[in-house]
């Protein structure tokens, strides 16, 4: 009795066995090996197609490496958020309608070659992705080095072999496999910290002049000359194309997990997910290719979301030497154009890089929006929505909008809105600002690391300018570290360190516009004044906060305040402790009643002391 029990088991355990083993497939099976150079995207695109008749299955790439090229593709037109329309989108790897599937890439590097999408995944659930780098032999941002730098001009030295280059009518091009694009702008780096050289943010160029003194060394200088040139031994990202492709894209997908991936580089945006819900990312990075020793990694935003719902969780990642912010988290207003019904409006995208989108489905909730104080005057429910054209679209609601509702207002969906929680990250220094946060869900941000070149957090929203949507309601910002390299350039709305700042023609604090923000148990080392400016906000705390002086730059910024504080109500300032001669002491009121403000003598700030005006 005891042995065929013991057979029984064995039968057991060996199906089971034989089950799980069924359920990893490798690459190879499709004919692929790694460290070929083969072109992988007719191997994996029948791999694909294999996996998608089957539930449960791991695709596994052997470790070594894959490249990619255009030839023999998928391509499929995306109206992609805050990113370049090029239709067709070139994709190297598509899961299409696929449930409870893993890509594994047992740590292999993608390379991919020409404008492609290494990543897509479209109306998919469980979906997990894990274990592989991307790269591009030669990237689509290019950089050199400063070896001399004098009044008249600047010499940079470039690795023609990554990033090959042309000279024509003295201006430079960049070219590659398949394309040819002019430099438009540079970033400076430090080569030893690597943080962007402090006081120089934004640096478009235009009427330049380039010569090339000798193979792999360009001198530039200004046709109307120019002041400020960059430092010698200092290292430039030199921008050249659009950002036309995402590193990987989400779309109509739900349940998706990232795990151990490095983006090396990219054609735009690094992760967009776009109409997505229940998300999470564990040890991704989007960092610049520490064995080719660059500067640069993504070409754009590192994670972008837009309209996205349920859950978003982000631990454990990292992002540096973007062109633009590690995270974005927003929603996208459109215009009203016209009314044609009590129930039925047309509406417009407004903003030229985020156009197409499939923008509301039956049952999801609108807001309606007075733009010029960004109050939600009314709410409805989608009956039906119908695109007229790429940039149009029709709306009819369940029930009649409000009567004063005008032409040339806004609306937003209040359904694609998700709870966001970003702990253990480290932002390091990118071109832009650290966290766009614009969401009503729970926000817990804990437990970060930020050396932003501009603001380090962004609480923004807007239906005059990006069209970025997502009021916050209930924003937790705890022991995270906030260091000297935050804030030393400035950028859009990069008011403080930490900046909520929407942007309302005519703020309004019977009419608050964010809520619930707490800012606790934080370390801020300060070189300059500037710690909070918080706008339209009702519900504000400031404190248990570690402000600790700095003396890595010297301040510069226009804003001599710590704390701004305009039409803003219910804030609450305590309990801050202070080491050094910390320089943002004073609190600035604007549109601010003193009695909606509770200043604790432990606060360390005091209220702006008024100049008195010379007669």
């Amino acid at each position: 009795m005891l042995n065929r029990f013991c057979l029984l088991l064995i039968v057991v355990w060996s199906s089971s066995f034989m089950i799980s083993a069924q359920e990893v497939i490798s690459i190879e099976k499709f004919g692929l090996k790694p460290d070929t150079r083969e072109n992988a995207t007719p191997f994996v695109k029948k791999a694909m197609a294999y996996c998608k008749t089957k539930k449960g299955v791991t695709l596994r790439f052997p470790k070594g490496r894959y490249d990619f090229w255009p030839a023999h593709c998928i391509e499929r037109d995306y109206f992609e958020s805050n990113t370049t329309d090029n239709n067709p989108k070139r994709l190297a790897i598509l899961i299409d309608e696929m449930a409870d599937f893993t890509l594994d890439g047992d740590h292999s590097m993608f390379v991919i070659h020409d404008r492609m999408q290494p990543v897509t995944v479209e109306n998919s659930t469980d979906i997990r992705l894990k274990n592989f780098s991307v790269d591009w032999d030669i990237p689509l941002t290019a950089e050199g080095r400063v070896v001399a730098s004098t009044a008249s001009g600047f010499d940079v030295e470039i690795d023609r072999y990554q990033f090959p280059y042309m000279i024509e009518n003295n201006r430079l091009f960049f070219v590659g496999e398949g394309w040819k694009s002019p430099m438009f702008a540079w970033m400076e780096f430090r080569p030893d910290s690597r943080i962007v050289e402090p006081y120089t943010g934004d640096r478009g160029w235009g009427g330049y002049r380039a010569e090339e003194l000798r193979p792999g060394v360009v001198r530039f200088s200004h046709e109307k000359g120019q002041s400020k040139y960059p430092k010698a031994g200092n290292y430039l990202v030199l921008r050249h194309s659009a950002r036309d492709h995402a590193g990987m894209f989400l779309l109509n997908s739900r349940g998706v997990v990232m795990e151990d991936i490095h983006l090396y580089h990219t054609c735009g945006l690094g992760i967009l997910s776009q109409y997505s819900s229940d998300l999470s990312f564990s040890r991704v990075e989007v960092v610049p290719n520490p064995v080719k020793k660059r500067y640069l990694s993504g070409h754009d935003d590192g994670f972008h979301f837009m309209g996205c719902s349920g859950s978003i969780k982000i631990e454990d990642c990292r992002w540096q030497g973007l062109m633009d912010d590690p995270i974005n988290i927003h929603g996208t207003c459109a215009r009203i154009i016209r009314t044609e019904a009590p129930d039925r409006l047309i509406a417009r995208f407004m903003h030229h890089q985020s156009t197409g989108m499939e923008w509301g489905r039956v049952g999801e909730k609108v807001g309606f929006i007075d733009n010029a104080n960004l109050h939600t005057i009314g709410t409805g429910t989608i009956k039906s929505f119908r695109p007229l054209n790429r940039d149009e679209f029709e709306i009819v609601f369940n029930e009649p909008f409000p009567a004063d509702l005008k032409e040339g207002e806004a609306i937003e969906n209040l359904t694609c809105t998700a709870d966001v929680e970003i702990r253990r990250c480290r932002f390091q220094s990118c071109r832009a600002r650290g966290l766009l946060i614009s969401t009503p869900g729970k926000v817990i941000i804990e437990d970060n690391d930020f050396e932003s070149s501009g603001s380090a957090i962004l609480i923004a929203g807007d239906a005059n300018q990006w069209y970025e949507s997502g009021a916050v309601k209930d924003v937790l910002i705890r022991r995270n570290t906030f260091r000297s390299a935050c804030l030393t350039s400035l950028y859009q709305f990069c008011e403080a360190v930490i900046s909520i700042f929407p942007e309302i023609p005519h703020p309004d604090s019977a009419y608050p516009f964010h809520s619930n923000i707490r800012i606790e148990e934080n370390t801020f080392y300060l070189f300059d004044y500037p710690i909070l400016y918080a706008r339209s906000v009702d519900g504000l705390t400031f404190s248990r906060n570690q402000l600790v002086r700095s003396y890595d730059s010297q301040p510069f910024h226009y804003n001599k305040m710590g704390i701004t504080l305009e039409a803003c109500r219910n804030v609450r300032i305590e309990q801050n402790k202070v080491e050094g001669e910390v320089l943002g002491r004073e609190v600035r009121l604007k549109d601010t009643r003193r009695r909606d403000l509770l200043l604790r003598h432990d606060s360390f700030f005091e209220i702006e002391k008024k100049k008195a005006v010379r007669q």
